[in-house]
């Protein structure tokens, strides 16, 4: 199933991130509690981890920019557990 990851609030006043390093390309398989991005603020950098497994199908927001808290930042087909 496609679904569209979004950046998570982290801290009370966390209002945006940058994107400092995609560990996951279009088309890469992922597992559970693998790291799929990482996210720079003023106070926090931040792995995010994959709670499911699947595949990268496009990244929204490239390294180095920023992105709002709740913007979509990549696009991702999870398998669903049964």
């Amino acid at each position: 199933m496609k679904i569209k990851l979004k950046l998570t609030r982290v801290g009370m006043n966390m209002s945006e991130a940058t994107i400092v390093e995609w560990h996951k390309q279009p088309g890469d398989r992922f597992d559970a509690g693998d790291s799929i991005y990482s996210f720079e603020t003023e106070k926090v950098a931040q792995e995010v981890e994959a709670t499911a497994p699947g595949i990268m199908i496009e990244i929204l927001v490239p390294k180095g920019q920023n992105a709002n808290v709740g913007q979509e930042v990549c696009i991702v087909d999870v398998e669903l557990q049964k």
